[in-house]
């Protein structure tokens, strides 16, 4: 293979003094499927924004082909055919397909009008040149999250390029959906695209790359054929020690039932269609309680009756005791810490700072926060908290006065599970709370969850990850289509059990 891509001793530091890329020097070959690893915050989405021309480089050279490029802008990156597909996705809901994928690049008739049709039938003869299974004239607000980011990409092929930059391709996608992208991947490296991704699934990256780079805090620890490692190797790169991957929670016996939801059921107002159907469970103090199911079988329903941003047509749910079911959300929150998946819309508030962000709740729940009988902040003991939080999450920041959105996205969740955790609340309901960390903050978040569940906590934990809820959980419940088919003891059951009563219920096991 030859080398289509070289980077040399690239530098990036953001003022004052955060060195984000210290020296720098990689290659990416033609026609491979290249990972990028490291911790938050080690630099990985820096390095693929400079080649992509959304920040400027201080030091250092990017050849193309053996020619120094220097891309002012995505635009200029695109004209020399390289593309990046983000983690966020940026599509217009309410437009087709078609009409997504040629935005900015509509051929034109007569009268300089769109031609809708010659715009159609191109967009059809990429989907089919590279199999994509989409439908040119669906609306994308109708499309699943998969689906979108085939749009995303499609758009990206559409415009010719040869190099594809993902940035955690499968964060947003679950486990059932995650092989058909690898086998498009695939595809696209076999007709010679280069694929450059960023992941911190490390079972992900030695199944689907070719080579492997491994960045640490800035700087470039290796480059390496997949094919020579293991997943534990990689995790000791990462992070500088050595990363335990077994089973950790240590079954103490569960004390009284903190939880009790009985018979909720939630009925969509839109298409009568049955979302809940006569949910009812408990969870335990010292016990820590997994959700599983497939994305779309009521996970986000069931959430957000518990949070009491909807209204259950009928059921209760009780905390200690007290019966919450007709409750505010900040009464609900005296009782309970919340971890949302939708860090930037329900978790935080990106345009405001990172310590406005770390004490959000605490300044309404804890007096220490206020001073003049509650009606001023206490901006002495926020900074304090919040410098805290920074501390004992490791959170890779500059100053705690920066905007919430100048974090990485493991880092802003590092921020958010600080905030949460350290709320004196008898529950705990996480939703994806690790989704975008690393394996060390991974590792380092389920040691916190355990602690919380030794401090006699009862925590209930919905994650698409079934081997982190087999790592960390006393029981895992099962959701189905609104419905829980199984209530299984962890130690008594499989991932494969539970990969057939998610998929196909309780009829089909």
């Amino acid at each position: 293979m030859s080398e289509l891509i070289e980077i040399r001793n690239l530098v990036k530091i953001f003022p004052p003094n955060v060195i984000a890329l210290n020296d720098v020097s990689v290659y990416f070959h033609e026609g491979e499927i290249h990972a990028l690893i490291g911790e938050n915050g080690a630099g990985k989405s820096t390095l693929m924004k400079i080649l992509y021309g959304m920040q400027p480089a201080d030091s250092g050279q990017i050849l193309i082909n053996g020619k120094t490029v220097q891309f002012a802008n995505p635009g200029e990156a695109i004209a020399a055919r390289i593309g990046m597909v983000h983690q966020e996705i940026l599509l217009i809901n309410e437009y087709t397909v078609w009409e997504n994928v040629v935005l900015g690049m509509e051929p034109v008739g007569l009268f300089h009008r769109i031609d809708r049709d010659k715009a159609r039938q191109q967009v059809r003869t990429k989907i089919d040149e590279f199999q994509f299974n989409l439908d040119p004239d669906a609306r994308v607000a109708d499309l699943s999250v998969a689906a979108r980011q085939k749009v995303e990409i499609l758009k990206l092929l559409f415009r010719n390029v040869s190099i594809l930059i993902l940035d955690e391709p499968t964060a947003v996608l679950t486990p059932q959906e995650i092989p058909q992208l690898f086998d498009e991947l695939r595809r696209l490296r076999d007709d010679g695209h280069t694929i450059l991704f960023i992941s911190h699934h490390l079972d992900e990256v030695i199944e689907l790359s070719d080579r492997i780079t491994v960045l640490r805090k800035g700087q470039k620890v290796a480059t390496i054929d997949t094919k020579d490692v293991t997943e534990k190797m990689l995790a000791e790169m990462m992070v500088g020690r050595e990363v335990i991957f077994d089973k950790i929670k240590d079954g103490i016996p569960p004390g009284v039932a903190v939880l009790d939801c009985q018979n909720i059921s939630l009925r969509s107002p839109i298409t009568n269609k049955m979302l809940l159907q006569n949910i009812s469970f408990q969870v335990h103090a010292s016990e820590i309680v997994g959700i599983a199911g497939v994305e779309g079988n009521g996970q986000l329903e069931l959430v957000e009756v518990m949070m009491g941003l909807r209204a259950a047509d009928q059921g209760s749910l009780k905390i200690n005791g007290s019966d919450l079911s007709g409750s505010s959300i900040l009464e609900r929150r005296k009782f309970m810490a919340f971890v949302s998946q939708d860090r930037s819309r329900m978790g935080a508030c990106l345009t405001a700072s990172i310590k406005e962000n770390v004490i959000m709740t605490h300044h309404k729940l804890n007096s220490a926060f206020t001073k003049s009988a509650g009606f001023i902040l206490d901006f002495a003991h926020a900074a304090s908290f919040a410098e805290q939080i920074r501390k004992t999450f490791d959170v890779q920041l500059n100053s705690i006065e920066d905007e919430m959105r100048s974090l990485s996205g493991g880092n802003q969740q590092k921020v958010i599970l600080g905030r949460e955790l350290s709320l004196d609340a008898p529950f705990v309901l996480l939703d994806q709370p690790t989704r975008g960390l690393d394996v060390g903050s991974i590792e380092y978040v389920h040691h916190q969850i355990i602690q919380m569940s030794h401090d006699n906590r009862a925590i209930l934990l919905i994650s698409a990850d079934l081997e982190e809820l087999f790592r960390i959980t006393d029981r895992i419940l099962v959701l189905h289509r609104g419905e829980i088919v199984a209530d299984l003891v962890t130690d008594d059951t499989n991932i494969t059990e539970v990969g057939y009563l998610m998929l196909e219920g309780a009829d089909h096991a």
